[in-house]
């Protein structure tokens, strides 16, 4: 099956007024619509059903289900780490590589900064120092962001457990979480399957959820209580995890700068332990 933008973009002359609205909202957002139930693209775009399913089956689909496949067929190739390499090689030379790796990491840094609104944060910091129990997990590209969090989050709380959800050791213990227990999911595209199963398993026995994922058409949303938003591009082929380590380095400050009166004590006595077994050089 053709290229379901591109089919939309040489048959948008041919579409009714009402149907060329709802193509123009496919082409300029394709990652929300391959998520998206077809009664809530009818809302955004302030339609019926009735229109989007007659426009579907003028591109020569079966229905909406079908044309939804090839979309998400579509992003999942633009994911694939060749696909992006090569498109990300052809306006790139080794004497600009360092500046534009420079340029790319301060624009998702930017961008994630401009998704995430401080009350917002605010909330998701109430819920981690509100949690009895803090899991954090990822894999592949999210495995240092949870590695990260569950450094700092320990250092200060003593109760964060990484747990990485390629493993198995997770599927025995998810089942005595409830809702005291926070979990911190990260992962980018293509999305991590186990990280996945991991998050709805959590959710399913109350569990509250934190996704540090890159949109919010993102698997991780449906069973998220609150989501983080980062850009994760990069100059090359992999997911940049400069953003996510900025949001996950936000959360280790902000929770030590904020509730003191549940971090400095315990910073003070590991910090008194670290120095009588003589750990650091100096």
């Amino acid at each position: 099956m053709e290229n379901p933008i591109t089919q939309l973009k040489s048959k948008i002359s041919e579409l009714t007024e009402t149907q060329r609205k709802v193509a123009d909202y496919i082409i300029k957002n394709p990652v929300d619509v391959a998520f998206l139930t077809i009664d809530q693209l009818a809302g955004l775009v302030e339609t019926s059903t009735t229109t989007i399913m007659r426009l579907t089956f003028s591109l020569g689909y079966s229905g909406y289900s079908e044309f939804q496949k090839g979309l998400q067929e579509i992003l999942r190739n633009r994911a694939d780490p060749n696909t992006r390499l090569a498109a990300n090689l052809k306006d790139t030379t080794g004497s600009d590589l360092w500046v534009r790796c420079a340029e790319n990491h301060i624009k998702n840094i930017q961008s994630t900064f401009e998704m995430n609104s401080s009350d917002s944060l605010q909330s998701i910091l109430e819920m981690i120092i509100s949690a009895k129990h803090i899991y954090c997990t990822g894999v592949r590209s999210g495995l240092p962001v949870a590695q990260s969090l569950t450094y700092g989050l320990n250092r200060l709380l003593g109760n964060c457990d990484l747990v990485h959800a390629d493993h198995f050791e997770w599927t025995e213990r998810v089942h005595d979480f409830d809702s005291s227990v926070l979990v911190i999911a990260t992962t980018f595209p293509r999305y991590a399957r186990k990280v996945y199963e991991f998050v709805k398993a959590a959710k399913e026995n109350d569990a509250k959820v934190i996704s540090i994922t890159d949109s919010y058409s993102s698997p991780l949303v449906k069973y998220s209580d609150a989501v983080l938003p980062c850009n994760v591009s990069s100059v090359a082929f992999h997911n940049s995890i400069i953003a996510p380590i900025f949001i996950a380095d936000y959360i280790i400050s902000a929770v030590a700068i904020q509730y003191p009166e549940k971090t400095k004590h315990r910073l003070d006595k590991l910090d008194a332990i670290l120095k009588e077994t003589n750990y650091h050089l100096t």
